[in-house]
């Protein structure tokens, strides 16, 4: 089998992955800095080279460009904790095969490496990378995996469904996949299908010629043709009327239509990229959104993560949006205690990012002092208490304690369930365990021991 470099320079990982690549059939030459590679790469090419993309010295995206050049058929995996979606997309752009998020399973890294060594590369040429405005910010695992589909996707015409609640940054994906495609020239049309009336929305989109209908008095150009050439996104596609969505699905199928109250056959070149909060499955199997307009919108499916679901980014995020507010303002730059940042991690953000974003306005504003503390957030009233389950108050605990960075957390929950329990159960039993022992499903010595030598009424 063909010789497979690995470069990394964590002495773990490098042998763990080295076993298991070699236990699979690989054999695997290791190096540690990616000059050592460079190297021993004029004398020899491997079949594949997978490499870490944070290297001391010369690191693993510069690795990746240098050794396309030398051997533009070479297969690289790039590997990373860290990227973001510049890294991410400049790894693609320069012509990785992968890339591969840590923490990763060792099986799917054998895999990539079996379908790299047995994958046809061709040797197209780095296409240059523009400069970032997308905001779109993140390590968390959930948000690696979105840059990594969108680096992949970008550079094509595939079809794209953005998912994801109410501000998650689903525009932001849209505007990253345009930027990063071979339409970033072209325009970039964004419409809101839930936001312009059902009897307007079908000129909105297609257009319409003068006299179509009452107030028609001249040609109007509708959304496609207006993103001819480059992008059209359609947010809250599920609040398509069933008439449009057959409409749509037609002008996805054959790229023509006509325009309202017009004979001329317009046809257009447009990506499409659509996005929604609600589920489209079950819009589908209740009879309101059609199938087979789904199948065609949904090549390929991006999840935006809410923000509860990726508290690791916060700070990160937090910083990020406060310093840009200050800077859009022209006001001083703030920053977050850590008491303010564990106090973001304690709530719910239903509003996600965008309602992250207008508390960091705000408080570029209106926060006294140049640190932000905890008694300046002034964030609504916390779900704990008025949730719909405890689940979610136990959620909101355990996200603020793994942000804290507190070790012991199970430990600490099971404890701390154990008393409230206890203590609820002995107060509506009076105080007698025997009593409190049967409310709770549990013998009387169960409880006892647990308990400890309290001094409670038998």
């Amino acid at each position: 089998m063909d010789e497979l470099w690995l470069v990394e320079d964590e002495a773990a990982l490098s042998r763990v992955l080295a076993r298991a690549l070699g236990e699979a059939g690989f054999r695997v030459r290791h190096f540690s800095r990616a000059e050592e590679a460079l190297e021993a790469l004029s004398a020899r090419v491997p079949g594949l080279l997978l490499t870490d993309i944070r290297l001391p010295g010369r690191d693993g995206l510069s690795l990746l460009v240098e050794a396309r050049r030398r051997a533009p058929s070479l297969p690289v995996i790039v590997m990373s904790a860290y990227a973001d979606l510049p890294e991410t997309v400049r790894a693609f752009e320069a012509g990785a095969f992968e890339v591969l998020p840590k923490p990763f399973d060792l099986d799917r890294a054998v895999e990539l490496a079996r379908r790299a060594l047995t994958s046809e590369r061709g040797s197209a040429a780095p296409q240059p990378v523009g400069e970032l405005r997308e905001g779109l910010i993140g390590e968390s695992a959930a948000m690696r995996e979105v840059f990594r589909i969108i680096g992949r996707v970008a550079p094509t015409d595939l079809t794209v469904l953005l998912t994801g609640e109410t501000g998650t940054g689903k525009e932001l994906a849209a505007r990253a996949l345009h930027r990063h495609s071979r339409r970033a020239a072209g325009p970039f049309v964004a419409l809101n299908a839930a936001a312009i009336p059902a009897d307007l929305l079908e000129s909105e989109l297609f257009g319409h010629e003068a006299g179509a209908f009452t107030g028609a008095r001249g040609r109007h150009l509708g959304r496609f043709e207006q993103a001819h050439g480059g992008t059209l996104f359609l947010d809250e596609i599920g609040d398509m009327p069933p008439p449009l969505q057959t409409r749509l699905l037609r002008v996805l199928a054959e790229g023509e239509f006509y325009r309202v109250g017009g004979r001329e056959l317009i046809k257009v070149d447009v990506r499409l990229i659509a996005a929604t909060h609600q589920d489209l499955d079950r819009l589908v199997a209740e009879g309101r959104f059609r199938a087979d307009l789904l199948h065609r919108l949904a090549v390929v499916r991006i999840h935006l993560p809410p923000l509860r679901e990726r508290l690791g980014d916060l700070p990160r995020l937090a910083g990020h949006l406060l310093a840009r507010a200050a800077r859009e303002l022209r006001l001083e730059p703030k920053r977050f205690s850590a008491e303010a940042l564990a106090a973001l991690a304690a709530y719910h953000w239903p509003g996600n990012v965008r309602e992250l974003d207008n508390l960091c306005r705000r408080l570029a504003v209106l926060a006294p002092g140049a640190v932000i503390e905890a008694a300046d957030l002034a964030l609504p009233r916390s779900e704990r208490g008025q949730t719909a389950s405890w689940e979610q108050d136990l959620a909101f605990w355990a996200r603020r304690r793994l942000a804290e960075g507190v070790d012991g957390v199970y430990r600490e929950a099971r404890e701390t369930l154990d008393r409230v329990l206890f203590e609820e159960a002995l107060g509506r039993a009076g105080g007698c365990r025997s009593r409190a022992a049967k409310l709770l499903g549990l013998g009387r010595n169960t409880l006892g021991r647990k308990l400890g030598p309290r001094r409670l009424r038998r």
